[in-house]
Protein backbone atom coordinates (compact mmCIF):
# COMPACT_ATOMS: atom_id res chain seq x y z
CA UNK A 1 0.00 0.00 0.00
CA UNK A 2 1.34 3.42 -0.88
CA UNK A 3 1.70 5.94 1.94
CA UNK A 4 0.65 3.78 4.90
CA UNK A 5 -0.04 5.13 8.35
CA UNK A 6 3.23 4.34 10.11
CA UNK A 7 3.20 5.95 13.58
CA UNK A 8 0.68 7.37 16.04
CA UNK A 9 1.87 9.88 18.64
CA UNK A 10 0.30 11.22 21.81
CA UNK A 11 1.19 14.75 22.86
CA UNK A 12 0.12 14.73 26.51
CA UNK A 13 -0.35 17.51 29.04
CA UNK A 14 0.51 14.93 31.73
CA UNK A 15 2.87 12.31 30.35
CA UNK A 16 3.16 10.31 33.59
CA UNK A 17 -0.63 10.00 33.83
CA UNK A 18 -0.92 9.03 30.15
CA UNK A 19 1.75 6.34 30.52
CA UNK A 20 -0.02 4.93 33.58
CA UNK A 21 -3.43 4.97 31.90
CA UNK A 22 -2.45 3.46 28.54
CA UNK A 23 0.03 1.06 30.11
CA UNK A 24 -2.82 -0.31 32.25
CA UNK A 25 -5.48 -0.22 29.54
CA UNK A 26 -3.54 -1.99 26.79
CA UNK A 27 -0.84 -4.64 26.55
CA UNK A 28 1.67 -2.12 25.17
CA UNK A 29 5.40 -2.14 25.77
CA UNK A 30 6.38 1.40 26.83
CA UNK A 31 10.05 2.27 26.49
CA UNK A 32 11.49 5.65 27.51
CA UNK A 33 14.04 7.10 25.09
CA UNK A 34 16.13 10.11 26.17
CA UNK A 35 15.90 12.98 23.69
CA UNK A 36 18.03 15.59 25.43
CA UNK A 37 18.14 17.41 28.76
CA UNK A 38 14.59 18.81 28.63
CA UNK A 39 12.71 16.16 26.69
CA UNK A 40 11.96 12.48 26.82
CA UNK A 41 10.01 10.27 24.47
CA UNK A 42 8.20 7.03 25.22
CA UNK A 43 8.05 4.52 22.38
CA UNK A 44 4.89 2.42 22.20
CA UNK A 45 5.42 -1.16 21.07
CA UNK A 46 2.12 -2.81 20.14
CA UNK A 47 3.32 -6.10 18.65
CA UNK A 48 1.42 -6.44 15.37
CA UNK A 49 0.21 -3.21 13.84
CA UNK A 50 1.31 0.40 13.85
CA UNK A 51 3.21 1.49 16.93
CA UNK A 52 3.77 4.96 18.19
CA UNK A 53 5.02 7.17 20.92
CA UNK A 54 4.14 9.58 23.71
CA UNK A 55 5.68 12.90 24.63
CA UNK A 56 4.98 16.03 26.63
CA UNK A 57 2.66 18.37 24.74
CA UNK A 58 4.80 21.24 23.45
CA UNK A 59 1.94 23.50 22.30
CA UNK A 60 1.02 25.99 25.06
CA UNK A 61 -2.70 25.95 25.88
CA UNK A 62 -3.41 22.91 23.70
CA UNK A 63 -5.14 19.86 25.19
CA UNK A 64 -3.64 16.39 24.86
CA UNK A 65 -4.07 14.95 21.37
CA UNK A 66 -3.16 11.99 19.17
CA UNK A 67 -1.46 12.60 15.81
CA UNK A 68 -1.18 10.03 13.01
CA UNK A 69 1.84 9.96 10.68
CA UNK A 70 1.87 8.80 7.05
CA UNK A 71 5.07 7.49 5.46
CA UNK A 72 6.30 9.29 2.34
CA UNK A 73 9.17 8.68 -0.07
CA UNK A 74 10.21 12.34 -0.31
CA UNK A 75 9.38 14.48 2.74
CA UNK A 76 10.28 17.80 1.10
CA UNK A 77 8.15 17.12 -1.99
CA UNK A 78 5.19 15.80 0.02
CA UNK A 79 5.26 18.79 2.40
CA UNK A 80 5.44 21.32 -0.45
CA UNK A 81 2.67 19.47 -2.35
CA UNK A 82 0.40 19.60 0.71
CA UNK A 83 1.10 23.32 0.99
CA UNK A 84 0.24 23.89 -2.68
CA UNK A 85 -3.01 21.99 -2.15
CA UNK A 86 -4.01 24.39 0.64
CA UNK A 87 -2.47 22.89 3.78
CA UNK A 88 -0.64 25.00 6.34
CA UNK A 89 2.75 23.72 7.44
CA UNK A 90 2.65 23.63 11.23
CA UNK A 91 6.15 22.16 11.49
CA UNK A 92 8.43 22.16 8.50
CA UNK A 93 10.72 19.24 7.70
CA UNK A 94 12.74 18.38 10.80
CA UNK A 95 15.33 15.64 11.31
CA UNK A 96 14.62 13.29 14.21
CA UNK A 97 17.84 12.03 15.80
CA UNK A 98 19.10 10.22 12.70
CA UNK A 99 15.94 8.09 12.49
CA UNK A 100 14.30 10.11 9.74
CA UNK A 101 12.46 13.35 9.04
CA UNK A 102 9.00 14.60 9.93
CA UNK A 103 6.73 17.49 9.07
CA UNK A 104 3.28 18.34 10.40
CA UNK A 105 0.59 19.80 8.18
CA UNK A 106 -2.89 21.17 8.84
CA UNK A 107 -5.22 20.33 5.98
CA UNK A 108 -7.73 22.84 4.57
CA UNK A 109 -10.41 21.54 7.01
CA UNK A 110 -8.16 22.03 10.07
CA UNK A 111 -7.15 18.38 10.56
CA UNK A 112 -3.52 17.78 11.59
CA UNK A 113 -1.39 15.06 9.99
CA UNK A 114 2.25 14.11 10.34
CA UNK A 115 4.41 13.10 7.39
CA UNK A 116 7.36 10.76 7.99
CA UNK A 117 10.37 9.77 5.90
CA UNK A 118 12.50 7.11 7.59
CA UNK A 119 16.27 7.24 7.24
CA UNK A 120 17.16 4.23 5.09
CA UNK A 121 20.13 3.51 7.36
CA UNK A 122 17.88 3.49 10.47
CA UNK A 123 15.12 1.35 8.91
Amino acid sequence: MANPFCHVELSSTNLASSKEFYGSLFDWKLEDVPMGPDMSYTMIGVGDGTGGGMMKNMIPGSPSFWLAYVQVDDIQTATRKAEKLGAKVMRDVTEVMGAGWLSIIVDPTGAHLGLWKPNARAA
